[in-house]
């Protein structure tokens, strides 16, 4: 059966569309887990796309003859900038300046190009449909692909194909459809054998990409770590790394280290064990991220815990708590027990949906470096938690760095208060991560401030099997330096519509960490 040529050109726009902004997300995933900062990163980079599409379409008045042969030029360039994309931001991963320069100036060659093909596509179906309905059709199908594209990328590239080999995918796929403008548009091509040529090379380049990426992505990311990498995977939500120097393990999300088992004790002792000796006997537990089981192996060290519900978004990071050894060695295999129901679902709405009261909830949950994360520090998430609480039930999250982040560490005490919570701020000096703060709170009805406080330096720790953390020690842990505070009254709540904390963790001081 014979395909009319307006029908292929029209379908090498649907997957041009589809290609072009699949390679987007993927250069905005990269630039994100290297150069930090997700709404910062895939707004550039989209908008680049936008901007070089501009571009693209106004140079493309220039081409007066020879569309075809442009045209099918044109989607083997975008076909061979696809395929490495990936590969070229991992290739400058050891020089910061650079990773810029390529990233950005991959997205905007891809939206150029797709941005140049669009008005000769358009110029060249004019032969076979009228003005009014040829527009309208090139136009229909680039935003279509772009669709395809976006649903694509969340449910089938980002968990099942990876960022190393959706590139080949999507520069395969405009390889073949380069193929096919070849064939329909046989008669009207006027550089046939170079174009032909030209698609031998590419497809040359997109196997050699195949081969070799796997290695070279390894080998790239491993330079931005001091220690082996010994396992990693790129998840919908982000890039998890583990790394072993010796006998001990680092995990990484996104570049950022979660635990050290060097020294991780001092993190998840002094986070569990105070709020569960103030909520007296908690029997119903929940805990806000904490995939790696750790703090839940903390938690099931108290014996009257009948049920702890751990909610973590990424099934990945949960998942390699229950099944890796070296997660279930360290956590003696805590998310297997009878105990614990793990979720994953975003915390926040776990919470709006959930009836379940509890007697202790934990937030360990990445630092608030994004818009996103930081409606999980906000005033209408503590209220929230608070609603969840039973009477004489305690609330405890990380509170990030009292030293390097003392705005949002300040931040996030201040919040806290406002929702009505009587509050103990607390820190401990971590060696893998350096002075690291957490609060403790309890509902003002229940406890006063001062009966807090009272309660916190008397807690007895005999007869828990603790491996860093004494009673001596927790007492002075809610003891701060002085004019350790000073500021405090300046530092403005964290609210859903007013996310402050994301604007302080930016602008305290992380170049002293």
């Amino acid at each position: 059966m014979n395909i009319s040529p307006s029908r292929i050109l029209k379908l090498s726009i649907v997957f041009a569309g589809l290609a072009g902004i699949m390679s987007e997300y993927l250069l905005s995933t990269i630039a994100t887990y290297l150069l930090g900062d997700a709404v910062k990163q895939w707004t550039l980079i989209i908008s680049f796309m936008l901007l070089a599409m501009g571009v693209g379409s106004g140079v493309s008045s220039l081409i007066k003859e020879r569309l075809i042969d442009v045209f099918i030029f044109v989607e083997i360039l975008l076909s061979f900038f696809i395929s490495i994309s990936v590969i070229s931001g991992y290739l400058v991963i050891s020089y910061v300046g650079f990773r810029y320069l390529v990233l950005y100036s991959l997205s905007f060659m891809i939206g150029f190009l797709i941005g140049y093909e669009i008005p000769l596509a358009t110029r060249i179906n004019n032969s076979y449909e009228e003005l009014r309905i040829n527009i309208a059709e090139i136009m229909k199908r680039d935003y279509i692909g772009a669709f395809l594209g976006g649903i694509l990328f969340i449910f089938v590239a980002i968990p099942y194909v990876g960022l190393v080999y959706t590139p080949v995918v999507l520069a395969l796929l405009n390889f073949f459809i380069a193929l096919l403008l070849l064939y329909a548009f046989k008669n009207l091509i006027t550089y046939k054998k170079s174009l032909l040529a030209a698609c031998g090379i590419l497809f040359l380049i997109i196997i050699t990409v195949f081969i070799k990426s796997e290695d070279i992505l390894f080998h790239q990311e491993q330079k931005l770590y001091m220690d082996k990498i010994v396992y990693y995977e790129q998840t919908p939500y982000q890039r998890i790394v583990v790394t072993e120097w010796q006998e001990d393990y680092w995990l990484y999300l996104n570049g950022n280290q979660q635990f050290s088992s060097f020294d991780e004790e001092r993190y998840h002792e002094p986070f569990v064990h105070p709020a569960m000796l103030l909520a007296n006997k908690a029997k119903k537990v929940l805990v806000l991220g904490g995939g790696d089981g750790l703090a839940v192996r903390e938690i099931l060290k108290h014996k009257n815990i009948e049920e702890v519900t751990l909610v973590d978004l990424d099934p990945a990071v949960t998942t390699l708590a229950k099944e890796n050894t070296i997660f279930t060695n360290l956590n003696n295999n805590s998310l297997n027990d009878k105990r614990v129901t793990v979720m994953n679902e975003d915390g926040f709405t776990y919470l709006e949906q959930s009836r379940n009261k509890f007697d202790v909830i934990f937030i360990d949950l990445p630092d608030p470096k994004s818009i996103d994360l930081s409606r999980l520090y906000s005033y209408e998430f503590y209220l929230i938690c608070k609603a969840h609480l039973t009477e004489g039930g305690m609330l405890v999250t990380q509170s990030i760095s009292p030293v390097f982040s003392r705005q949002s560490f300040f931040c996030i005490l201040n919040t806290l208060k406002e929702a009505g919570f009587s509050t103990i701020p607390y820190h401990a000096n971590i060696p893998t991560m350096g002075e690291w703060g957490w609060i403790v709170s309890a509902k003002q009805e229940h406890l006063s401030q001062e009966a807090l406080k009272d309660v916190f330096l008397h807690l007895d720790l005999k007869g828990i099997e603790l491996n860093f953390l004494n009673n001596e020690t927790l007492q002075a842990m809610a003891i701060f330096w002085k004019n350790a505070f000073e500021g405090l009254e300046t530092v403005e709540i964290n609210r859903l519509l007013k996310p402050v904390i994301f604007s302080y963790y930016k602008n305290d001081r992380w170049d002293l960490y």
